[in-house]
């Protein structure tokens, strides 16, 4: 009896085990999705060149829909934080859909918005900067920017960056 009971534990086991290994080898080869990565360092190379013309130390980057980061340009002299707001403002865009100044003016007169944006480890709190980068109707990442003078200077670069591949997305 207890030797019928071990050989049907081990085979449950190795069932079991076969089964783990296909969904992990599944969502090891899924792709990524977003744009790919030389539309997001093209995007990302026009919105810094596109500030840096302006005198603005920025860094830019494009995350695809969710949330993972595919290119990322911090330029010479930027401030150490630009990197983690403008993940925060391409955050937001990709959460809400809209340009993270959309949301940032919302969250000024909707106390439990900002208790929301709060409570997101990866936004805190929104800013001007993100926008979303569709591909028709459908989110497929966002580009971002952080460091110029104002949040308006910030999305206009990342504008230059998303108009730059627009045509290209799909």
């Amino acid at each position: 009896m207890l030797k019928s009971v071990l050989s049907a534990s081990f085979i449950m086991a190795g069932v079991i085990s076969a089964r783990a290994q296909a969904v992990l080898q599944h969502v090891e080869s899924a792709p990524r999705g977003g744009p790919s990565m030389a539309l997001a360092l093209e995007a990302v190379e026009t919105a810094q060149a596109t500030c840096q013309a302006k005198g603005y130390r920025v860094t830019a980057l494009v995350m695809d829909q969710h949330g993972v980061l595919v290119a990322l340009l911090s330029g010479d002299n930027a401030s150490y934080r630009t990197p983690e707001l403008a993940g925060s403002k391409a955050a937001t865009a990709i959460k809400y859909k809209v340009a993270s100044g959309v949301i940032q003016r919302r969250a000024d007169a909707e106390p439990a918005l900002v208790d929301e944006l709060k409570a997101d480890p990866k936004i805190g709190a929104a800013h001007q900067g993100g926008l979303p980068i569709m591909a028709g109707a459908e989110i497929i990442g966002a580009i971002a920017v952080s460091g110029a003078a104002g949040g308006q200077n910030d999305e206009a670069c990342a504008k230059a960056g998303l108009d730059k591949i627009a045509t290209r997305l799909h």
